[in-house]
């Protein structure tokens, strides 16, 4: 089975990001997943404020610069791993390096 780990990370997490120690932990746990196998995808995401919001207002689009967050947390990036079950998948995501403010969205891949 397919799975998306989403990442999301506070306003300060974005900031530690220029922390090599912060950002050691991250590209441990990225090679980790590529010694495993099981990665397939994924990526970092620049901070939010970087973002360009596209919303659809029936036939036109509207088009605004900036975040426009309804929580606390960001979307921070995304793992597509390849494991046998939601159980291997839930391991996978307890070892993401996120900090106490932040959150690991698992969810499967949409098989069409």
């Amino acid at each position: 089975m397919q799975y998306a780990l989403i990442i999301r990370e506070s306003a300060e997490d974005f900031k530690r990001r220029e922390d090599p120690a912060y950002r050691n932990g991250w590209i441990a746990y990225t090679q980790a997943l590529v010694q495993a196998g099981i990665m397939t995808g994924g990526a970092g995401l620049t901070a939010p404020e970087t973002a360009t919001i596209v919303r659809r207002r029936g036939d036109d689009h509207h088009v605004q610069d900036g975040p426009f967050p309804d929580g606390k947390e960001q979307l921070g990036g995304f793992y597509l791993i390849d494991v046998p079950d939601l159980d291997a998948a839930l391991e996978w995501a307890a070892r993401v390096p996120v900090s106490p403010q932040g959150s690991v969205e698992v969810r499967p891949r949409l098989l069409v």
